[in-house]
C-alpha cells in the first residue's frame, strides 16, 4: 500500500495521470485517435522535441535556462545541410559530425559567458538567440536548403528502419536513455544536481561549478544540432526563416510540464519524457478533432496550464493537501 502511495505521490504521476485522461477522452470523441497509425503520427512528431528537452533539462536543474536552442538547431541544420549540399559525395556522418559540433560550439559559448562573466542565464542567451540566428542568415545568406540538397539516406531516417520504427524515433529515445545514465550513474550528473540544488553550496562540497555548467550548455548545444539533423530528416528541407523559431518555448514546456524544477535541482528524463509525449500526443490530437487552426494555439496553451495544474495537485497529495496548504 505504502508503494502504490509513493508511486502516486512520484513527480512523474501528475503528467502520466494527464496523458492518460487526455488519450482517454480525445479517443472516445474521436476513436481512430486510439489506433496504431496515430500513434506513430505521435512518436514522430516527438523525436525534435525529446532530443533538444533532453539538453534543456539538464540546463533547468542546473539552475540556468538555454532560449537559444531554437537558433542553434537552426545554425546547425543548415551547416549540416551546406555541407550536404556542397559535398554530396562526402558520407552522412561528416554532416551529422558538422552539426553536432556546430551546435556543441555555441552552446559552450553560452556556458562561457554565462559563468565567466557570472551574468544571467535568460539575459545571455535571449542575446545569443538573437545573435545565432543572425549568424545563421550569413552562413546561409539567407538560402534554404531544397530538398534535392538533402540526402536520400537523412530522409528514410525519418521513414523506416530493419525494425519498422523510424530510426530519428530509436535515437531520440536512445538519447533519453543515454542522457538517464549520464545523471543517474556519473558523479558529473550528480554535482549538476546539487549545482542546482544550492548554488553557494556546491564549491564547499568540492564541486567546479564552472567547468561542470560550461559542460551542460555544451550538451544542451550538441543535442540542439542532433535535433538540427532530426528537423532535416523529417522536413527534407532548411529554411533558415523559419527553421528552429519559437522551438525553444516548446521545448521548455515539455521539460517544466515533466515536473522539472525551474528553480533547479529537481527533474527527471521520465518526467520530461512524458511531457514530451503529452505535448506530441496534443499536436496530433488536435487536427484529428478538427479544431480551427485559428483556435489551435489557445488551446494548446491551455492544456498546457492544465496539465501543470494536475501535476502541481499530485505532487501536492492530491486536492486535500493543496487545500490544507491553501488554507494553512
Amino acid at each position: 500500500m505504502n508503494s502504490i502511495a509513493r508511486l502516486f505521490r512520484a513527480r512523474e504521476a501528475g503528467i502520466l495521470v494527464m496523458l492518460v485522461l487526455f488519450v482517454a477522452v480525445v479517443g472516445l470523441i474521436q476513436p481512430r485517435f486510439v489506433s496504431v497509425d496515430t500513434l506513430r503520427i505521435v512518436l514522430l512528431a516527438v523525436p525534435l522535441i525529446l532530443v533538444a528537452a533532453m539538453g534543456q533539462m539538464m540546463v533547468l536543474v542546473s539552475r540556468n535556462v538555454d532560449l537559444s536552442i531554437g537558433s542553434i538547431l537552426g545554425f546547425s541544420a543548415i551547416a549540416a545541410g551546406m555541407i550536404f549540399r556542397d559535398h554530396p559525395e562526402w558520407p552522412l556522418s561528416v554532416g551529422f559530425a558538422v552539426g553536432v559540433l556546430s551546435g556543441a560550439a555555441l552552446g559552450f559559448v553560452n556556458g562561457l559567458v554565462v559563468t565567466v562573466f557570472r551574468l544571467p542565464s535568460i539575459i545571455v542567451t535571449l542575446g545569443t538567440l538573437s545573435l545565432y540566428r543572425g549568424l545563421l542568415f550569413i552562413l546561409s545568406g539567407s538560402k534554404q536548403i531544397d530538398p534535392n540538397d538533402i540526402p536520400e539516406p537523412l530522409i528514410r531516417m525519418a521513414q523506416t528502419s530493419p525494425i519498422d520504427i523510424p530510426w530519428i524515433v530509436i535515437i531520440a529515445f536512445a538519447v533519453a536513455f543515454a542522457t538517464w545514465l549520464f545523471l543517474t550513474y556519473t558523479q558529473v550528473g550528480r554535482q549538476i544536481y546539487a549545482i542546482g540544488s544550492n548554488p553557494a553550496a556546491a564549491p564547499l562540497r568540492g564541486i567546479r561549478v564552472m567547468p561542470v555548467t560550461i559542460l551542460v550548455f555544451t550538451l544542451s548545444g550538441a543535442l540542439a544540432g542532433l535535433a538540427g539533423l532530426i528537423y532535416a530528416a523529417r522536413f527534407g528541407y532548411v529554411n533558415p526563416g523559419i527553421t528552429g523559431v519559437g522551438f525553444e518555448f516548446t521545448v521548455i514546456a515539455a521539460v517544466v510540464i515533466g515536473g522539472v524544477s525551474i528553480n533547479g535541482g529537481v527533474g527527471s528524463v521520465l518526467g520530461t519524457v512524458l511531457g514530451v509525449l503529452l505535448l506530441g500526443s496534443v499536436q496530433v490530437a488536435l487536427p484529428i478533432l478538427g479544431v480551427s487552426g485559428f483556435w489551435q494555439n489557445a488551446i494548446y496553451g491551455a492544456i498546457i496550464l492544465i496539465a501543470l495544474v494536475i501535476d502541481r495537485t499530485v505532487r501536492q497529495g492530491g486536492l486535500r493537501g493543496l487545500l490544507a496548504r491553501g488554507g494553512a
